[in-house]
């Protein structure tokens, strides 16, 4: 039987050949995928990577993308979603239930805390806060009602280093999950399995992407079944990635022991000239002995990232500290980091935490691609027209 043009173009037999082979990987797009018989749909095994069932459970571009981040990490499993908080938000929903507790560190990223506060306490789960620089404390506050312990490595903006293994090793004496937000070390400053951590996230836009155009994120453990609670929890939820940006980031992870490095190497400069600034109180950089944690960071990482923040002397008015960021031309103002371009964003700590543990206004600063030099001259500019 003679088929209609439209019939032929849609079941075309062609099939390229096997054996082409490229440094990048084939983006693989799909809401259906095909079987070759009944028996295959009935036997399939996405879990484990040797098979495809739908869009959702991964293509060979986000399987490839998948064990490429497991390296990165120092794991084995791997789950994509859609940003960062999502990968926080899929470990929550995977692992908890009502009537449990889930601890969070007192400099905990924002909307983390919003998420357990909102959703999480609509769920019945409850949540406290701790402070991550005390492993005894944190020891002390794990009831049988805690099932989690959130991680986070430097705080968030206020960059405090805790110490990952002592805080780890608490957890697992009562037999308590630990996960990490790795998205500052980003899998190049230390390996956190080594450390005792159970799972680790990232927000997959910041340095595993580069370019500041992507949204993405990842839960990688090295425990199967753990793996196989968040792949599950993953699949009911409905989480998807795209195949173009698998793509990109498959494009950019070459890189990123190249950029990580180059970051930091800016950072540290940037920050040490900044502590010279007569504007400047304080500098809040990990990889200075000023910084709370500095101690930990340097048993636990070998780099660092060119993110910091500083304190600007208190004589200068939140007012005075928002026109000198305004005043910035190179340095643009934008949530995220680890992007092409220099951003700077300043913060009220005391209304983030109630209290704010420093006296003055915070800037955080995140090092793109620019020259240093470009970049002091850029906050000397700003300095001269806002703080005088």
């Amino acid at each position: 039987m003679t088929q209609d043009l439209t019939t032929r173009l849609i079941h075309h037999p062609y099939r390229p050949p096997e054996g082409f082979e490229a440094p990048q990987m084939a983006v693989h797009k799909a809401s259906t995928v095909m079987f070759p018989s009944v028996a295959s749909v009935r036997n399939r095994d996405w879990r484990h990577k040797t098979g495809y069932t739908y869009g959702l459970h991964g293509t060979p571009t986000t399987f490839v993308l998948e064990e490429r981040i497991a390296e990165l990490e120092g794991g084995t499993h791997v789950t994509l979603v859609p940003s960062g908080l999502a990968a926080i938000a899929a470990v929550d929903l995977a692992l908890l239930k009502p009537g449990d507790e889930v601890l969070l560190p007192d400099n905990v990223y924002g909307p983390s805390r919003e998420l357990a506060r909102h959703e999480l306490a609509t769920f019945g789960i409850t949540h406290r806060h701790y402070d991550p620089m005390d492993a005894a404390g944190l020891a002390a506050m794990l009831t049988d009602k805690t099932k989690l312990v959130w991680l986070e490595a430097p705080g968030s903006v206020t960059m405090e280093f805790p110490d990952l293994r002592g805080l780890a090793a608490a957890c697992r004496a009562r037999g308590v999950i630990s996960a990490l937000d790795n998205t500052w070390g980003a899998g190049i400053a230390f390996r956190a399995f080594d450390l005792g951590i159970d799972i680790v996230m990232q927000a997959l836009t910041k340095f595993p992407s580069g370019g500041g155009d992507v949204l993405m994120g990842s839960v990688c453990t090295r425990d199967e079944e753990l793996g196989h609670r968040i792949k599950l929890g993953h699949m009911r939820l409905g989480y998807g990635i795209g195949g173009n940006d698998a793509e990109l980031l498959l494009r950019s992870l070459p890189s990123i022991a190249l950029r990580y490095e180059a970051s930091d190497r800016a950072g540290r400069e940037l920050a040490a000239w900044l502590g010279t600034r007569p504007e400047v109180s304080r500098v809040l950089h990990p990889a200075f002995e000023s910084c709370p944690g500095h101690v930990h960071w340097k048993a636990t990482c070998t780099a660092a990232a060119g993110l910091f923040s500083v304190m600007i002397d208190p004589r200068y008015t939140s007012a005075q500290v928002d026109a000198f960021v305004d005043a910035l031309k190179l340095f643009r103002i934008g949530y995220s980091w680890a992007g092409p371009v220099s951003l700077a964003v300043p913060y009220d700590l005391a209304g983030m935490r109630g209290t704010s543990p420093y006296p003055g206004t915070l800037v955080r600063f995140s090092m793109g691609l620019e020259a240093v030099a470009d970049l002091k001259a850029d906050i000397v500019q700003a300095m001269d027209r806002a703080l005088r």
